[in-house]
């Protein structure tokens, strides 16, 4: 049935049953009307009203429901969708809704894909140039100061050491950048090292603990899942540092029914469910990439609001990144040393 006839025939609904009752009902209208007429008439249209109104209600509901959705659907968040039932305009309007959904999301994986592609490979190039370049034009500096230091007399002897000193700082610095860019110990040793490395090296620069939590028999995953299942670890990691006023951070890696599960956990300030930031928003591009679902929530076990932790303790955050195995690769492969490391 079209809007139309459906909502013409709600309301031939209505002033039927109000003419049966007319006809029927012994009720008559004097001239002029008498104060008893009057409130029997009102009281008619009052009820003639709210059945009207009610029935529109429900005659419209599925328009309420896809305006809802409209204002609320975000594509970083898939598979939001109304159910099509029965036919007519309505139906059909949900239906298209739906499937322009699909392409929406469809396409935004796709874009999104090719961007995450395009940065990794940029992460790659910078990574490189930094330490085929300055890196080794600041050993050489470094190996200089030091032939300088061994024949200059005691003063400038000194100073000497000092700028070595400094020197071999920025390179230190120089060589953290490069891992962060790209991670070598990932392709080489797998993703449970570049973890332990990761964890170690936020612990080193930010003075939190880290608590680690690896299962021990993880199933094989491919490149682009272990770089995603990285860089969302990465993120989680910096934004505890950056804006919880955290004291400790768990870092959990688990497997079970055919998924690979990464949670973060912080004892920090909570989440801002209404503001989410470009790092939050890339770490949802990521798990879209591969095909997981990234979940945001305050630390279980630690109260349900910001802030609103039991004897005023803050609830924490956990970020849980659920990214799928696929079946070629989902039993552990006896034979792949990364799994010992």
């Amino acid at each position: 049935m079209s809007l139309f006839w459906r909502i013409f025939g709600l309301n031939a609904v209505v002033l039927g049953t109000a003419t049966a009752l007319l006809l029927w009902a012994p009720v008559t209208v004097s001239v002029p009307v008498v104060l008893t007429e009057a409130v029997i008439l009102v009281g008619g249209l009052v009820v003639m009203l709210v059945a009207n109104a009610a029935l529109l209600r429900w005659g419209l509901a599925p328009l309420d429901r896809l305006t809802r959705l409209m204002t609320t659907v975000d594509l970083l968040r898939p598979g939001q969708r109304l159910p099509v039932d029965g036919g007519g305009e309505v139906t059909e309007l949900i239906r298209t809704f739906n499937a322009m959904l699909d392409r929406l999301e469809h396409e935004r994986a796709t874009s999104s894909a090719r961007v995450l592609l395009a940065q990794e490979a940029e992460r790659r190039r910078i990574a490189q140039e930094l330490h085929d370049e300055v890196g080794q034009s600041m050993t050489a500096v470094l190996l200089a100061l030091k032939r300088a230091a061994d024949q200059a007399e005691a003063p400038l002897r000194d100073e000497l050491h000092q700028v070595q000193e400094i020197t071999r700082e920025s390179l230190d610095e120089v060589r953290r950048l490069v891992r962060r860019l790209r991670p070598g110990v990932l392709d080489d040793l797998g993703l449970v090292s570049a973890l332990t490395s990761l964890t170690s090296d936020f612990a080193t620069h930010t003075g939190l603990k880290v608590v680690r939590r690896f299962d021990a028999d993880l199933p094989a995953l491919d490149p682009e899942t272990e770089l995603v299942l990285y860089r969302v670890a990465q993120e989680g990691l910096t934004n505890a540092a950056r804006h919880a006023d955290a004291a400790r951070v768990e870092v959990a890696l688990t497997h079970g029914d055919g998924a690979v599960v990464l949670d973060i956990t912080d004892d920090g300030r909570g989440i801002k469910a209404a503001c989410e930031g470009a790092g939050i928003r890339g770490m949802r591009e990521r798990a879209l990439l591969i095909g997981g679902d990234l979940d945001i929530t305050d630390a279980p076990g630690t109260g349900t609001g910001v802030g609103s932790g039991s004897g005023g303790r803050s609830p924490g955050t956990r970020v849980r990144l659920t990214a799928p195995v696929t079946p070629s690769v989902a039993a552990p492969l006896p034979s792949n040393p990364r799994k010992h490391l």
